[in-house]
């Protein structure tokens, strides 16, 4: 396995959330009768971290296991060996307290924000959720106007439903539903790809800027390469249920070593000259 480690993991610093020797299986149906029942290996030996006010990607190929190491960071899955830190704790080592600090400090943006949204609920009401249920004490109503400053949207949306709006606007007030628990890391998986070409640069100007302006750590998960390297300064390649290559977006998609990495750059459509580096920076 290559791995060619950003400078940032170098530093001394506790990451804010990690992975460290990750492995998740899942048994599946048995064949017979009195079968045994054969277990599909989803994570094997995976170490993933990401620093406070980082942006890290995660890229690999449908099945690689993005989404299960998503919701092992999350803390929606126990990885079956391995440690799941968050703040250089062990999470399903955590008290109450612990447990409830975590699940406000580590939120998720989903790929299609309308089955984040319960249609049945105006955007106000959605967002004012995530207070009542991590008993989050703060004035809901100054939160909510805090929240849609920072995404760009006026408090005229509070009224309205989820279908009354387009795709972008949904991922906004996605976003703005992740940040009510003020967290310190969101972690965005898919953010884009249901988006239109022409709003995906909205978004992904406005994660950047979140991450700049609030200080929050950014797990940007995509199979998209333009897409990570537009918005984050580390990424890691997935395959196979591995990490099978870590660097800066821009070594890694100029000079790719893993045959996975190699793979995703060489899918990627270009015009003219080609890939040249220049579509992916």
């Amino acid at each position: 396995m290559t791995a060619r480690t950003a400078d940032t993991a170098a530093t001394d610093a506790v990451p804010i959330i990690a992975a460290r020797g990750v492995c998740q299986e899942y048994k599946l149906a048995r064949k017979s009768l009195f079968g045994q029942r054969e277990r599909l290996a989803a994570l094997q030996d995976v170490d993933f971290h990401a620093m406070p006010g980082e942006a890290v990607g995660l890229v690999g190929e449908s099945g690689s296991g993005k989404s299960t190491l998503t919701r092992v960071l999350v803390g929606r899955e126990r990885p079956t060996a391995g440690v799941m830190e968050y703040e250089g704790r062990d999470v399903w080592s955590l008290d109450g307290a612990g447990r409830r600090q975590f699940r406000r400090s580590v939120q998720v943006v989903l790929q299609n924000p309308r089955s984040s949204l319960d249609p049945r609920m105006t955007v106000g009401v959605s967002l004012v959720q995530p207070l009542r249920a991590l008993h989050i004490d703060v004035d809901p109503k100054a939160r909510v106007r805090e929240v849609l400053e920072q995404v760009g949207l006026g408090v005229d949306v509070l009224s309205k439903y989820p279908h009354e709006f387009s795709g972008g606007q949904l991922q906004r007030i996605a976003i703005a539903r992740a940040l009510m628990p003020h967290p310190k890391v969101v972690i965005a998986d898919e953010p884009v790809s249901a988006l239109d070409v022409s709003i995906q640069a909205q978004v992904l100007n406005l994660l950047k800027d979140l991450v700049a302006e609030l200080g929050l750590t950014l797990v940007l998960i995509a199979h998209d390469l333009s897409v990570v390297a537009y918005t984050t300064s580390r990424v890691a390649v997935m395959s196979a249920g591995r990490i099978v290559e870590t660097g800066r977006p821009a070594d890694l998609f100029r000079h790719p070593t893993a045959e996975a990495t190699q793979a995703l750059v060489d899918s990627v459509l270009t015009v003219e000259k080609g890939l040249e580096g220049s579509a992916l920076l």
